[in-house]
């Protein structure tokens, strides 16, 4: 089960959040919060897997709390904005719900995390990914990885023998496959193994004699994983 927490200003939000939760099988809401400082300290004391945050809390945005959170926990805006919508699956959300939410879109949420989140605990288990691919399914050693690349609704795997394999899924899909302690995005384009980098210099990432740019949206990330 899904154990998830419920960031909201408003009460009634909240009451919303709660009954839909206890109406779903999949999710158990364990704790929900009225302001950012008290749900920082939950989430810095407890594990958990899911949250739901509003992304206007008491004149503060929720979007920027989120950004600079040093756990990054998969989570479902909500808001009464709907030009929020963007900004939200800019930095991964799993899904957006626009207010007043309908339990059948809530629900289509919750199926979401769990497919993403079930997926995501059997990568963190495994040792490989795999990916449907020229007609059969691939099994991939994370070791044999030397950098995914992106090609619009593909991606492209370079393996370290050389090999490459196309697969029809984006960027955002097959990094959510993927373990968060193994891999890191760092372009729009590009994703690496974080055991393989070798160095960082100015914008560019070496993976031996392979150069990887640093995406403009990616620096910070990068500046705070390796401390550059």
């Amino acid at each position: 089960m899904i154990r998830a927490i419920a960031i909201d200003d408003e009460p009634l939000a909240l009451m919303v959040i709660e009954n839909y939760c206890a109406r779903n099988s999949h999710i158990d809401l364990v704790k929900t919060f009225s302001n950012l400082k008290d749900a920082q300290k939950y989430i810095n004391q407890f594990p958990i897997d899911l949250m739901f945050l509003d992304i206007q809390i008491s004149r503060t945005n929720g979007m920027d709390f989120y950004k600079n959170l040093e756990k990054k926990i998969p989570v479902i805006f909500t808001t009464a904005f709907a030009e929020y919508a963007l900004d939200g699956f800019n930095v991964s959300a799993l899904d957006y719900l626009l207010k007043p939410i309908e339990y059948e879109r809530f629900e289509e949420a919750i199926n979401k995390a769990v497919l993403i989140l079930v997926d995501k605990k059997l990568a963190e288990d495994s040792d490989y990914l795999t990916i449907r691919a020229d007609y059969k399914l691939n099994k991939i050693l994370y070791d044999d990885i030397l950098f995914i690349e992106g090609l619009d609704d593909y991606v492209k795997i370079h393996l370290i023998d050389n090999k490459k394999i196309t697969a029809r899924i984006s960027m955002k899909s097959i990094l959510e496959k993927l373990p968060e302690k193994l891999f890191i995005r760092v372009h729009r384009s590009f994703i690496v193994p974080i055991k393989k980098i070798t160095s960082i210099q100015n914008k560019v990432l070496y993976l031996n004699n392979q150069e990887i740019p640093i995406g403009d949206t990616y620096k910070s990330i990068i500046s705070e994983k390796f401390k550059v």
